[in-house]
């Protein structure tokens, strides 16, 4: 890599961390905006949600991994978010001995209003930003999805490890 994109990779990378900085207190916010009536969650139950909620009936060896967490810390959750009715957990079709998870209803609606409050955030900071800088920050962020979500085994969402060249 030339200095040039060196520089700009850095850049670009100091810019993401910024963004990831105002995103994460904008959706605490959002997580707290839509508290409402249910119970109080924590940021590493609604984390637990966002990665069941991308494959329903996940195994929960795969969430513990996922979320970098210990079996007794991820039970904990579980039990808070299937006492307030979120999750739900399943014996695997494959093997009696493990336990997969998934959102109930209530749980995709909680997810729902919370994506909802984020985005109409989002919205209205990118409404004002001019027409090309929107259509550059799209394809950006589309570029940095693909780059973020490439799977390493069977974990989704783990960026695959790279080699230093």
């Amino acid at each position: 890599m030339s200095a040039p994109d060196a520089a700009l990779t850095d850049q670009a990378a100091c810019s993401a961390s910024t963004i990831a900085e105002l995103l994460d207190v904008m959706w605490e916010r959002a997580r707290e905006a839509t508290a409402g009536a249910t119970a109080p969650m924590s940021t590493s139950q609604l984390r637990l949600m966002y990665v069941v909620d991308r494959q329903d009936g996940f195994r929960m060896r795969a969430v513990c991994h996922q979320l970098a967490s210990s079996p007794p810390n991820v039970t904990r959750m579980c039990d808070r978010l299937q006492a307030v009715g979120f999750l739900e957990r399943l014996p695997s079709p494959d093997s009696g001995r493990e336990i997969t998870l998934r959102l109930s209803p209530a749980g995709k609606s909680h997810l729902h209003r919370i994506r909802q409050q984020r985005e109409s955030m989002l919205h209205e900071a990118i409404t004002h930003m001019p027409a090309g800088e929107r259509r550059a920050l799209a394809r950006g962020l589309a570029s940095l999805a693909t780059q973020l979500t490439t799977t390493d085994g069977d974990q989704p969402g783990i960026p695959a490890a790279t080699s230093a060249a």
